[in-house]
Parts: structure tokens; sequence; C-alpha cells
């Protein structure tokens, strides 16, 4: 089966759990407070855990230059990102936060490992490590106009702190136990329908037809889903041919749609939450033509 149709595939696994959550909270089987237990569970440890379970691969020369490629190569891409973001929405800063941050943890690892295996979202650990941390910090001085944070405060994040576990774990060759390695995978397999859900209930707090007549919204689309992945893919051709598998991975995360953290920053500090949960409705609807366009492009690179 060719990749782009095993992403279609996995696409509309993802709609429907987004269905099961949206009549779920139409069935008022969640609640508002509800889904904020929903979010807290994700933020605090479902994606922490699946940003641990991505390092928990052998410490091979190989992989540690992947690593290492990646973090070079997705470094390059949220700059870009963040830039071409701010230079096209300096006036509305949550749709430069939408269009910077991409759903990588809740959208793009499910589909990385539907198409390439368990072991994929290893490729994908840099994404984790940078989007989250910056969301946590740039994105919110952004949304907020906070103009600092103290060291304390991004230290103590659940996702710094994740990642300095994770690091510690790859880098020293630490052999978890099983007992907690099958722990930690359970809990970070709560992420993607837990995610999934929450987009449910955004799409409940959401005019629909009122979202699909306002058209920035498709600028913020054509931004996130269009522009940033292409920009990313000709970076992402410096590497070797048989990294192949690591090139789709970085770019089906590239391609994803808004990022669903951008609704939860918007509620927890008061800012628009209906347009922010637009951007992510929007591109998520979206993203069903533009990724397993992305996917059929790497076909042919």
């Amino acid at each position: 089966m060719s990749t782009m149709l095993i992403l279609l595939r996995q696409i509309g696994v993802m709609f429907c759990l987004v269905a099961v959550g949206y009549l779920l909270v139409k069935r008022r089987k969640i609640s508002e407070e509800g889904s904020r237990t929903l979010v807290n569970i994700m933020l605090y440890c479902s994606l922490p855990c699946t940003i641990i379970n991505g390092f928990l691969v052998e410490r091979t020369p190989e992989n540690i230059r992947r690593l290492l490629l990646g973090f070079a190569l997705v470094a390059a891409v949220m700059v870009i990102s963040m830039l071409l973001s701010r230079l096209i929405f300096r006036r509305d800063p949550m749709a430069e936060f939408a269009s910077a941050f991409a759903n990588t943890g809740f959208f793009g690892i499910p589909l990385v490992t539907g198409i390439l295996g368990a072991e994929a979202a290893f490729y994908l650990c840099p994404y984790m490590v940078y989007i989250n941390i910056l969301q946590w910090t740039y994105g919110v001085a952004r949304i907020t106009g906070k103009k600092s944070f103290s060291l304390w405060e991004i230290l103590k994040s659940p996702f710094v702190v994740a990642v300095a576990v994770s690091l510690l774990i790859f880098f020293s060759g630490i052999r978890l136990p099983e007992l907690p390695a099958r722990c930690i995978g359970f809990l970070a397999s709560l992420n993607t329908p837990l995610a999934m859900f929450s987009i449910g209930f955004y799409l409940t707090q959401t005019d629909l037809a009122a979202m699909f007549r306002t058209k920035k919204l498709y600028a913020v689309s054509a931004v996130r889903l269009v522009l940033i992945p292409l920009c990313a893919c000709a970076l992402f051709l410096l590497l070797p041919a048989e990294m192949h598998d690591m090139r789709l991975a970085l770019l089906i995360a590239a391609g994803c749609p808004v990022g669903s953290n951008i609704a939860v920053y918007a509620h927890v500090h008061g800012r628009d939450y209906a347009y922010a949960v637009q951007t992510v409705v929007i591109s998520t609807l979206l993203c069903a033509v533009t990724l397993p366009l992305l996917a059929a492009l790497t076909e042919i690179m």
C-alpha cells in the first residue's frame, strides 16, 4: 500500500476518534470541566510520556547521528516557522501562534507510527522538544504580551522535565525495566484518543458555518499546511537517501495542522478561545487534503 493511502487511512481513523469525542460531548458524557481534565492528563502525563517513550531506543552511533541531524534541521524549521508567522501575522498574535506550531504530538506521532512503525516516533523527538518548550514560552508570550519568563518557570514545565529525563535515559544507555517501560508506553498511548476527543469537544464549541466563512482562517491554514512544510521539505532534502523514512516522518510532522495546545493556552490565559479553536478545527479538516499530497511529494523526492 502506498504511503499516501496509508496516510489517508490513518487520518480517517483519527477523524473517527474526533467524531466519538464530538458525540460524547453532545450526549453530555464529557462536560467542559471534563474536557479540562482531559487536557491536564495530556499536558502533564500522556504527552511527557510520549516524549520519553520516543527516546526508549538503543543508543547506537546511527541513532545518535539521526538524533543530532534531526535537532539541527528541526531547529532551522522552527526558526523559519516563527519568522514567517511573525512576518505574515504581525498584527494577529493568535494567528501567529497557530501557524508557527504544528500538532506534532497529538496528530503527527500517530500518523508517523501508523505508517513507519512505533520506532519511528524517535524521529519526531526533536519536534516534540522544540514545539512544546516554545509553545510554553514564546507562544504564550506572544498571545499574552508577557515579556519574560523566570528560568524556574521554564525548567519546571512538564516538557522540559520530560526532555531532561529522555536525554538522560538515551545518552546514558540506561535500559528501563519492563514494568516502568510498559507503563510509560501505555500512558503515551493515551495521547491520541484523548487529543482527538479534545478536538471533538472544540468542534462542539465552534460555529461551523461562521468558521467556513472566515477568510483569515484559510490564510492561517495555508501558512501552516503549505508554506512552512514546503520550506521544511527543501531543508529535509539535505538528508541522505538512506534516511528516507526519517525525511518522511519529519515532513509529515512539519505538515501537521495547528497544534491543539493553542486552544488550551488561549483558554487558560483568557484570550480569544473561539478563534483559537477555529484555527485548530479548520486546519485539521484541511490537512486531510494537504498531508497526502506532501506524502506523495516525498515518494518522488
